[in-house]
C-alpha cells in the first residue's frame, strides 16, 4: 500500500512540473472576429481559445497558430500550439474546450506532440480557399461566407491567367503594400485554380506560405480578368512589376478560407 502512496504522489509531482505540447486542429467562423491575433480590446480567435484554455485548466498559455489569419477570414484547419502542464486525455481536451468556446470556433482535432515541434515553421504548405458566389441576386444563406460577384465570370480565363502563378515567384505585387515588414516576398506556388459548381467558383491555392492579403489580392485581380476588365497580359504585368500593392484592390475577407496546413509527417506520428 505504502509503495502505491508514493507511486501516485511522484505521479501528481510530475504531472505539476513537466510540461507538455498539445496541437489542436481548429474551425471558426471569422465574421465576428478582427482575425486570429489578440488585439487589445477586440474580439479574436487566440483571444477567445487562450479564455476557453483558462477555464479548462486554469493556466494562462500563450496559443501560437500557424497562419495568421485577418478580420472577418474563416478556417477550416487552423493548427495551433501550446504547452501545458495538464495531463488530460486528448478527448477532454476537444470536449472541454468546445464547452467553453463559443458557438463560431471549435476545436475538431487534439493530439501530444514533441516539444521540438513549432506548427508555424515546420509547415510545410498551406492552402487558402475563396469562395465566389457568382449571381445577380444575393442569398441570405451565403451572407458573410462568400463574396457576391453579379457578373458572369469566365473561368477557363481566370484559370488560364492564374497559371503563371504556379512556381517560385516573387509576389510583391500580391502583398498589402508599402509598410509590411514581411522579409523576402519570393513564395513557392504548388496549386492555383478555380472550379465552379453552379453558382459557386472557387479559387484553390497552396503555396509554402502567403504574404499579408496575398490571396484576396490575386483573387481581386483574377476577378476583373473574369469580368473582362482586365486582360490575362494585364495580370501578368502585375505580377512581373513585383510592386508591393500593384494588385489592389483586394477582394473581400468573408470569402477567404484557410483550408488545412501541411506537415512533413503526421501529428499522430509526433506523439511522444
Amino acid at each position: 500500500m505504502a509503495v502505491t502512496t508514493v507511486s501516485q504522489e511522484v505521479d501528481q509531482i510530475n504531472k505539476l512540473t513537466t510540461t507538455t505540447r498539445m496541437v489542436l486542429v481548429i474551425e471558426y467562423n471569422g465574421t465576428r472576429y478582427h482575425g486570429w491575433q489578440l488585439q487589445s480590446g477586440l474580439p479574436t480567435i487566440q483571444g477567445e481559445i487562450e479564455k476557453a484554455l483558462l477555464k479548462l485548466t486554469g493556466e494562462r498559455t500563450r496559443v501560437m497558430a500557424a497562419s495568421r489569419t485577418d478580420a472577418g477570414v474563416h478556417a477550416c484547419g487552423q493548427v495551433v500550439s501550446f504547452l501545458t502542464g495538464s495531463a488530460y486525455l486528448k478527448q477532454t481536451y476537444i470536449d472541454g474546450l468546445n464547452y467553453y468556446l463559443p458557438r463560431d470556433i471549435a476545436v475538431k482535432e487534439a493530439y501530444r506532440v514533441g516539444d521540438s515541434l513549432n506548427v508555424r515553421r515546420d509547415a510545410v504548405s498551406r492552402q487558402y480557399s475563396y469562395h465566389i458566389f457568382n449571381s445577380q441576386t444575393r442569398s441570405p444563406l451565403r451572407e458573410g461566407l462568400s463574396y457576391r460577384v453579379s457578373g458572369h465570370l469566365d473561368v477557363d480565363a481566370m484559370n488560364r491567367a492564374c497559371h503563371v502563378l504556379i512556381g517560385r515567384h516573387d509576389l510583391a505585387s500580391f502583398s498589402s503594400g508599402s509598410g509590411t515588414n514581411v522579409g523576402s516576398t519570393v513564395r513557392n506556388v504548388h496549386r492555383a485554380e478555380f472550379h465552379r459548381g453552379g453558382k459557386m467558383v472557387i479559387f484553390d491555392m497552396v503555396a509554402n506560405a502567403f504574404l499579408p492579403h496575398q490571396v484576396r489580392s490575386t483573387v481581386g485581380a483574377l476577378i476583373r480578368v473574369g469580368l473582362g476588365r482586365m486582360s490575362e497580359g494585364q495580370f501578368y504585368s502585375i505580377m512581373d512589376a513585383r510592386e508591393p500593392g500593384l494588385g489592389r484592390p483586394t477582394a473581400p475577407a468573408c470569402g477567404l478560407y484557410l483550408m488545412q496546413v501541411n506537415y512533413p509527417r503526421s501529428f499522430e506520428e509526433e506523439t511522444p
